[in-house]
């Protein structure tokens, strides 16, 4: 069996830097359309065969399974150290690992996470035949899709599917609305097999598929540019930027009341100054340890609930007992009460809790910064007067099942807070928002995006940020917002089309490796 040519390592080199540089920081969103066309062609030409042949066609051949595999997980890695380099941040300054440890645990989630593109080259490979690539080529976006619904469920971490790179597409994203994220996934990637299978067939061939392939592309990415009007916003809610230090000094009991009312006086002053009385008022996930069992904490918030008279939505940290700790957000209303709490159910995994703790003690000191937590067992929508909210806390922005949940159950605008400062300077913060946007463009739902040190948003059912706070900034927002009833084809019925692709996939792969019975005519 023959090596994989040299030229296929260049190619997968060439698609892991596209796949990169698709994504914020760079956000070279148009690489997106061709990113994943050169690994298509290294997979589908990735040797020579073992004796020379004279047809064309047959100069080079597809890789074998294995051979698939590596390709696809070499391209894997390299796009995770390049996206998710941030991880290296948040283990080595906020987690308290020395730099190496930092660095061995970046690797080692590059080469899990880098799985999921072995498995596609993998797959990919299998469909592929020595005569013919066509059916590799039909099913290769299905494939893709499949496999994103794969690390979305499996794995649990769904960051940066292929989709949300048009999250700006106006135009292009209303697919999203019936098919989730998925459904761009599908489409730009079917926009790479064109380019691929362009540089597949002989020479004399390709000038017309390659013509159409980059028409379909700027056709489809000029959606960008498309100018939607504003939609009407009847409502206000301030969201408060803490910016506070995520350095885990301990507060002291005069810090705190110090904060609370440094904190309240910025929530009734916001910017730009608005006349509209708030229907809501939003604290973000922070470092400021506020729990709710704190009779003074308590108080504080009622009081100033009372003096607002709106309501509150106050991350907080929820204490139902010494063994039960919850990252929470609490739902209080203008006469000061109590009334709910939404507690976080999709906790990230060595940030909120070690997973395994005696095989992963080194971790050990992340979950210290900040806390060891309980999941949460409900996300019923809260009810704040006439309004329902749908409240998620950071992490779980990047599941689509999971938030369309709450629109399901009745949410009319979504809530999102979170605490980005984990991730510092990095590229990270951007690509959490999009991924949040993306989830007010799936279910119709404005967003009111409240984090600790930016990007603070209100996001409109377009996916639009219509009114933002700098990064790194302590103020708060007057942010425009409306209530909505009714649910898309997506909100209602999920993953569906990411299931179909897995579905078409098996049978594939079924039908490939069925042996084809020749029948004889008698003449």
């Amino acid at each position: 069996m023959r090596q994989i040519r040299n030229q296929a390592w260049l190619l997968v080199l060439l698609s892991a830097a596209l796949q990169i540089l698709s994504f914020p920081l760079p956000g070279l969103y148009i690489f997106s359309w061709i990113a994943f066309a050169p690994l298509l062609i290294a997979i589908l030409h990735a040797r020579y065969p073992d004796t020379i042949q004279l047809n064309e066609s047959q100069k080079t051949l597809p890789a074998t399974p294995r051979q698939g595999f590596l390709l696809g997980y070499a391209c894997g890695v390299l796009w995770y150290l390049g996206t998710c380099y941030w991880v290296y941040d948040t283990m080595h300054q906020y987690g308290g690992l020395s730099a190496p440890v930092g660095l061995f645990v970046l690797l080692l989630f590059a080469l899990y996470l880098g799985l999921y593109h072995g498995l596609f080259g993998f797959l990919l490979s299998l469909l592929a035949r020595k005569d013919s690539n066509r059916l590799a080529l039909v099913c290769a976006p299905l494939l893709w899709v499949a496999v994103e619904l794969a690390r979305t469920r499996i794995s649990g971490f769904p960051w940066d599917l292929l989709g949300i790179t048009q999250v700006d597409n106006v135009a292009l994203t209303r697919i999203a609305s019936v098919t989730g994220v998925y459904g761009l996934s599908f489409e730009i990637f079917l926009v790479n097999v064109a380019i691929a299978a362009a540089f597949l067939l002989p020479r004399t061939r390709r000038k017309t598929l390659l013509l159409a392939s980059v028409s379909a592309m700027i056709l489809l990415q000029a959606g960008r540019w498309v100018q939607l009007p504003p939609l009407a916003a009847d409502r206000t809610a301030v969201l408060l930027q803490q910016n506070l230090s995520e350095a885990g000094e301990a507060w002291t009991d005069d810090q705190t009341q110090a904060a609370l009312r440094e904190f309240s006086a910025l929530s009734l002053h916001p910017t730009p100054t608005s006349r509209q009385h708030p229907d809501l008022i939003i604290w973000p996930e922070s470092p400021a340890p506020f729990q709710t069992n704190d009779p003074a904490f308590r108080d504080f918030i009622s009081n100033f609930a009372r003096e607002s008279q709106s309501w509150l939505v106050i991350g907080s940290i929820g204490v139902d007992s010494p063994q039960k700790v919850y990252n929470s957000a609490s739902l209080v209303s203008p006469t000061g009460q109590w009334d709910g709490r939404y507690s976080k159910i999709h906790l990230v995994p060595f940030g909120e809790y070690v997973p395994f703790p005696s095989l992963f003690s080194f971790a050990g000191g992340l979950t210290q910064a900040v806390g060891n937590f309980t999941r949460g067992n409900s996300r019923a929508p809260l009810q704040a007067g006439d309004q329902r909210l749908g409240i998620f806390i950071c992490y779980e922005s990047i599941f689509p099942n999971e938030v369309r949940q709450l629109v399901k159950d009745g949410a009319q605008v979504l809530v999102n807070i979170s605490n980005d400062g984990w991730y510092g300077d990095s590229g990270a913060w951007a690509q959490h928002l999009n991924q949040a946007r993306m989830r007010a463009i799936e279910n119709n739902r404005w967003l009111l995006r409240d984090t600790n040190t930016g990007l603070t948003a209100s996001i409109d059912p377009y996916g639009r940020v219509v009114a933002h706070l700098e990064r790194k900034t302590r103020v708060a927002l007057a942010a425009p917002y409306a209530l909505t009833s009714v649910t898309t084809f997506y909100s209602r019925h999920g993953d569906w089309f990411a299931y179909l692709c897995a579905i078409i996939s098996i049978g594939a792969l079924i039908v490939r490796f069925t042996p084809q019975r020749k029948t004889e005519s008698n003449g």
